[in-house]
Protein backbone atom coordinates (compact mmCIF):
# COMPACT_ATOMS: atom_id res chain seq x y z
CA UNK A 1 0.00 0.00 0.00
CA UNK A 2 1.53 3.35 -0.98
CA UNK A 3 1.54 6.38 1.36
CA UNK A 4 -1.31 8.17 -0.40
CA UNK A 5 -3.60 5.15 -0.20
CA UNK A 6 -2.69 4.68 3.47
CA UNK A 7 -3.68 8.19 4.52
CA UNK A 8 -6.84 8.08 2.40
CA UNK A 9 -7.96 4.93 4.22
CA UNK A 10 -7.10 6.47 7.58
CA UNK A 11 -8.93 9.68 6.71
CA UNK A 12 -12.05 7.80 5.62
CA UNK A 13 -12.12 5.86 8.89
CA UNK A 14 -12.00 9.08 10.90
CA UNK A 15 -14.79 10.60 8.81
CA UNK A 16 -16.93 7.46 9.04
CA UNK A 17 -16.74 7.25 12.84
CA UNK A 18 -17.29 10.99 13.33
CA UNK A 19 -20.36 10.95 11.05
CA UNK A 20 -21.77 7.91 12.85
CA UNK A 21 -21.42 9.57 16.27
CA UNK A 22 -23.17 12.76 15.13
CA UNK A 23 -25.97 10.86 13.40
CA UNK A 24 -26.67 8.40 16.25
CA UNK A 25 -26.50 10.49 19.44
CA UNK A 26 -29.93 9.14 20.42
CA UNK A 27 -28.60 5.59 20.48
CA UNK A 28 -26.27 3.54 22.64
CA UNK A 29 -22.77 4.30 21.35
CA UNK A 30 -20.68 1.39 22.47
CA UNK A 31 -16.97 2.13 22.12
CA UNK A 32 -16.25 -1.30 20.64
CA UNK A 33 -18.96 -0.70 18.05
CA UNK A 34 -17.32 2.57 17.01
CA UNK A 35 -13.99 0.79 16.67
CA UNK A 36 -15.75 -1.77 14.48
CA UNK A 37 -17.07 1.02 12.24
CA UNK A 38 -13.45 2.15 11.88
CA UNK A 39 -12.51 -1.44 10.98
CA UNK A 40 -9.75 -1.50 13.58
CA UNK A 41 -9.24 -3.18 16.93
CA UNK A 42 -10.70 -1.29 19.86
CA UNK A 43 -7.25 -1.23 21.49
CA UNK A 44 -5.62 0.63 18.60
CA UNK A 45 -8.52 2.78 17.39
CA UNK A 46 -9.18 4.50 20.72
CA UNK A 47 -5.52 5.50 20.96
CA UNK A 48 -5.44 6.79 17.38
CA UNK A 49 -8.61 8.82 17.92
CA UNK A 50 -7.27 10.35 21.13
CA UNK A 51 -3.95 11.21 19.49
CA UNK A 52 -5.68 13.07 16.64
CA UNK A 53 -8.57 14.77 18.42
CA UNK A 54 -7.11 15.27 21.88
CA UNK A 55 -9.98 13.53 23.69
CA UNK A 56 -11.35 10.02 24.02
CA UNK A 57 -14.29 8.73 22.00
CA UNK A 58 -16.33 8.61 25.21
CA UNK A 59 -15.52 12.26 25.94
CA UNK A 60 -16.59 13.23 22.40
CA UNK A 61 -19.94 11.46 22.78
CA UNK A 62 -20.56 13.08 26.20
CA UNK A 63 -19.61 16.56 24.94
CA UNK A 64 -21.82 16.36 21.84
CA UNK A 65 -24.82 15.03 23.76
CA UNK A 66 -24.59 17.79 26.37
CA UNK A 67 -24.07 20.42 23.65
CA UNK A 68 -27.27 19.30 21.96
CA UNK A 69 -29.07 19.12 25.31
CA UNK A 70 -28.11 22.73 26.08
CA UNK A 71 -29.44 23.75 22.68
CA UNK A 72 -32.70 21.93 23.40
CA UNK A 73 -32.97 23.80 26.71
CA UNK A 74 -32.60 27.16 25.00
CA UNK A 75 -34.54 26.58 21.77
CA UNK A 76 -37.30 24.03 22.49
CA UNK A 77 -40.09 23.33 24.97
CA UNK A 78 -39.05 19.71 25.47
CA UNK A 79 -39.16 18.66 29.12
CA UNK A 80 -35.91 18.03 30.95
CA UNK A 81 -36.88 14.36 31.16
CA UNK A 82 -37.37 14.13 27.39
CA UNK A 83 -34.03 15.85 26.79
CA UNK A 84 -32.30 13.48 29.23
CA UNK A 85 -33.72 10.47 27.41
CA UNK A 86 -32.79 11.94 24.03
CA UNK A 87 -29.27 12.50 25.36
CA UNK A 88 -28.78 8.84 26.20
CA UNK A 89 -29.02 9.10 29.99
CA UNK A 90 -30.92 6.29 31.75
CA UNK A 91 -32.45 8.51 34.42
CA UNK A 92 -33.04 12.18 35.17
CA UNK A 93 -30.84 12.16 38.27
CA UNK A 94 -27.69 11.13 36.40
CA UNK A 95 -28.44 13.62 33.60
CA UNK A 96 -28.91 16.47 36.11
CA UNK A 97 -25.64 15.60 37.84
CA UNK A 98 -23.56 15.37 34.67
CA UNK A 99 -25.11 18.48 33.08
CA UNK A 100 -24.38 20.50 36.25
CA UNK A 101 -20.78 19.26 36.36
CA UNK A 102 -20.21 20.68 32.85
CA UNK A 103 -22.53 23.73 32.64
CA UNK A 104 -22.32 24.85 36.27
CA UNK A 105 -26.04 24.42 37.06
CA UNK A 106 -28.73 21.75 36.65
CA UNK A 107 -30.55 21.72 33.28
CA UNK A 108 -33.81 23.13 34.65
CA UNK A 109 -31.98 26.07 36.22
CA UNK A 110 -29.92 26.55 33.05
CA UNK A 111 -33.14 26.92 31.04
CA UNK A 112 -34.35 29.66 33.43
CA UNK A 113 -31.09 31.40 34.35
CA UNK A 114 -28.37 30.31 31.88
CA UNK A 115 -26.10 32.78 30.11
CA UNK A 116 -28.50 32.94 27.13
CA UNK A 117 -30.91 34.86 29.38
CA UNK A 118 -28.52 37.84 29.43
CA UNK A 119 -29.51 38.61 25.82
CA UNK A 120 -33.27 38.60 26.45
CA UNK A 121 -35.03 41.97 26.79
CA UNK A 122 -36.32 43.16 30.14
CA UNK A 123 -39.97 44.30 30.58
CA UNK A 124 -39.09 47.72 29.11
CA UNK A 125 -38.06 45.99 25.87
CA UNK A 126 -34.31 46.53 26.21
CA UNK A 127 -31.56 44.19 27.31
CA UNK A 128 -30.24 45.22 30.70
CA UNK A 129 -26.76 43.77 30.23
CA UNK A 130 -23.99 45.45 28.25
CA UNK A 131 -21.91 43.42 25.83
CA UNK A 132 -18.41 43.77 24.49
CA UNK A 133 -18.73 45.09 20.91
CA UNK A 134 -15.72 46.59 19.14
CA UNK A 135 -15.19 47.96 15.63
CA UNK A 136 -12.38 46.31 13.65
CA UNK A 137 -10.96 46.76 10.18
CA UNK A 138 -9.59 43.52 8.77
CA UNK A 139 -7.83 42.37 5.63
CA UNK A 140 -9.46 39.68 3.46
CA UNK A 141 -9.05 36.23 5.02
CA UNK A 142 -8.38 33.11 2.97
CA UNK A 143 -10.12 29.99 4.26
CA UNK A 144 -10.16 26.26 3.75
CA UNK A 145 -13.47 24.71 4.75
CA UNK A 146 -15.88 21.80 4.81
CA UNK A 147 -19.52 22.70 3.99
CA UNK A 148 -22.40 21.74 6.27
CA UNK A 149 -26.13 21.65 5.57
CA UNK A 150 -28.44 21.47 8.58
CA UNK A 151 -28.82 23.00 12.03
CA UNK A 152 -26.03 25.39 12.94
CA UNK A 153 -25.85 23.57 16.28
CA UNK A 154 -24.50 20.57 14.35
CA UNK A 155 -21.69 22.30 12.46
CA UNK A 156 -19.33 20.40 14.76
CA UNK A 157 -19.76 17.46 12.42
CA UNK A 158 -18.12 19.45 9.61
CA UNK A 159 -15.38 20.70 11.95
CA UNK A 160 -14.53 17.10 12.89
CA UNK A 161 -14.26 16.20 9.21
CA UNK A 162 -12.13 19.30 8.64
CA UNK A 163 -9.64 18.62 11.42
CA UNK A 164 -9.62 14.86 10.99
CA UNK A 165 -8.71 15.32 7.32
CA UNK A 166 -6.10 17.98 8.06
CA UNK A 167 -4.39 15.70 10.59
CA UNK A 168 -4.68 12.61 8.40
CA UNK A 169 -2.99 14.50 5.54
CA UNK A 170 -0.37 16.06 7.80
CA UNK A 171 -1.62 19.58 7.00
CA UNK A 172 -2.69 20.86 10.42
CA UNK A 173 -0.76 23.86 11.75
CA UNK A 174 -1.01 25.55 15.17
CA UNK A 175 -1.31 28.96 13.44
CA UNK A 176 -4.63 28.04 11.79
CA UNK A 177 -7.56 29.99 13.23
CA UNK A 178 -10.94 28.23 13.56
CA UNK A 179 -13.80 30.06 11.82
CA UNK A 180 -17.46 29.25 11.13
CA UNK A 181 -19.16 30.97 8.18
CA UNK A 182 -22.97 31.16 8.27
CA UNK A 183 -24.83 31.79 5.01
CA UNK A 184 -28.51 31.79 6.03
CA UNK A 185 -30.80 33.41 8.62
CA UNK A 186 -32.01 30.68 11.03
CA UNK A 187 -35.12 32.76 11.81
CA UNK A 188 -36.23 32.42 8.17
CA UNK A 189 -34.62 29.26 6.73
CA UNK A 190 -35.71 25.81 8.07
CA UNK A 191 -32.97 24.14 10.17
CA UNK A 192 -32.49 21.27 7.71
CA UNK A 193 -31.70 23.75 4.89
CA UNK A 194 -29.28 26.05 6.73
CA UNK A 195 -25.90 26.36 5.00
CA UNK A 196 -22.62 26.90 6.82
CA UNK A 197 -18.93 26.16 6.39
CA UNK A 198 -16.47 24.92 9.02
CA UNK A 199 -13.15 26.59 8.22
CA UNK A 200 -9.56 27.24 9.14
CA UNK A 201 -7.43 30.11 7.93
CA UNK A 202 -4.82 29.31 5.32
CA UNK A 203 -2.17 31.13 3.32
CA UNK A 204 -3.12 29.18 0.23
CA UNK A 205 -0.50 26.52 0.89
CA UNK A 206 -3.16 23.78 1.12
CA UNK A 207 -4.85 22.62 -2.08
CA UNK A 208 -8.65 22.60 -1.77
CA UNK A 209 -9.34 19.01 -2.80
CA UNK A 210 -12.44 17.17 -1.52
CA UNK A 211 -13.82 17.38 1.12
CA UNK A 212 -12.27 20.86 1.29
CA UNK A 213 -13.40 23.98 -0.50
CA UNK A 214 -11.66 27.35 -0.69
CA UNK A 215 -13.38 30.54 0.42
CA UNK A 216 -12.45 34.18 0.97
CA UNK A 217 -13.85 36.45 3.67
CA UNK A 218 -14.20 40.10 2.69
CA UNK A 219 -11.97 42.65 4.33
CA UNK A 220 -13.34 45.93 5.69
CA UNK A 221 -14.98 47.14 8.87
CA UNK A 222 -16.85 44.81 11.18
CA UNK A 223 -18.71 45.09 14.46
CA UNK A 224 -17.34 42.28 16.62
CA UNK A 225 -19.21 40.93 19.62
CA UNK A 226 -17.08 38.95 22.09
CA UNK A 227 -19.32 36.17 23.39
CA UNK A 228 -18.42 34.09 26.43
CA UNK A 229 -20.39 30.93 27.13
CA UNK A 230 -21.96 27.88 25.49
CA UNK A 231 -22.47 27.83 21.72
CA UNK A 232 -26.15 27.12 22.42
CA UNK A 233 -26.48 30.78 23.51
CA UNK A 234 -25.15 32.30 20.28
CA UNK A 235 -28.51 32.70 18.56
CA UNK A 236 -29.60 35.11 21.31
CA UNK A 237 -26.41 37.13 20.80
CA UNK A 238 -27.18 37.53 17.09
CA UNK A 239 -30.71 38.70 17.88
CA UNK A 240 -29.33 41.29 20.30
CA UNK A 241 -26.83 42.57 17.71
CA UNK A 242 -29.55 43.10 15.12
CA UNK A 243 -32.36 44.32 17.39
CA UNK A 244 -30.46 46.55 19.81
CA UNK A 245 -26.84 47.25 18.94
CA UNK A 246 -27.30 48.00 15.24
CA UNK A 247 -30.14 50.56 15.57
CA UNK A 248 -28.36 52.31 18.46
CA UNK A 249 -25.06 52.44 16.54
CA UNK A 250 -26.46 54.36 13.58
CA UNK A 251 -24.45 52.10 11.26
CA UNK A 252 -25.60 50.25 8.14
CA UNK A 253 -25.00 46.61 7.25
CA UNK A 254 -22.76 45.60 4.36
CA UNK A 255 -23.83 42.80 2.03
CA UNK A 256 -21.32 40.28 3.32
CA UNK A 257 -21.58 37.06 5.34
CA UNK A 258 -21.38 36.96 9.11
CA UNK A 259 -18.78 34.69 10.63
CA UNK A 260 -17.54 33.49 13.98
CA UNK A 261 -13.99 32.98 15.19
CA UNK A 262 -13.58 30.41 17.98
CA UNK A 263 -10.84 31.59 20.31
CA UNK A 264 -10.53 28.43 22.40
CA UNK A 265 -11.30 24.75 22.03
CA UNK A 266 -14.47 23.04 23.32
CA UNK A 267 -12.38 19.92 23.87
CA UNK A 268 -10.14 21.81 26.30
CA UNK A 269 -12.36 24.25 28.23
CA UNK A 270 -15.86 23.91 29.75
CA UNK A 271 -18.79 25.42 27.78
CA UNK A 272 -19.07 28.32 30.24
CA UNK A 273 -15.51 29.42 29.30
CA UNK A 274 -15.86 29.27 25.50
CA UNK A 275 -14.88 32.52 23.79
CA UNK A 276 -16.26 33.43 20.37
CA UNK A 277 -15.98 36.60 18.28
CA UNK A 278 -19.08 37.23 16.14
CA UNK A 279 -18.31 39.40 13.08
CA UNK A 280 -21.01 41.60 11.49
CA UNK A 281 -19.93 43.45 8.31
CA UNK A 282 -20.59 47.21 8.29
CA UNK A 283 -20.95 49.58 5.35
Amino acid sequence: MNGETAWALYENRLRRVSAYIHDHLDEELDMDKLAGIACMSSYHWHRIYHAIFGETLAATVKRLRLHRAAGDMVRTDLSVGEIAKRSGYPNLQSFNRIFKSVYGMPPGQYRKEGSHKAFEPSPNGKTAAMFDVTLRKIEPIQLLGVPHTGSYMQIGKAFETLFGTLYARGLAKPTMRMIGVYLDDPDIVPPEKLRSIACVTTDGEVVATAPFEARMLDGGEYAVLRHKGPYADMHKAYQWLYAEWLPASGRQLRDSVMFEEYLNNPREVPPTELLTDIYMALA
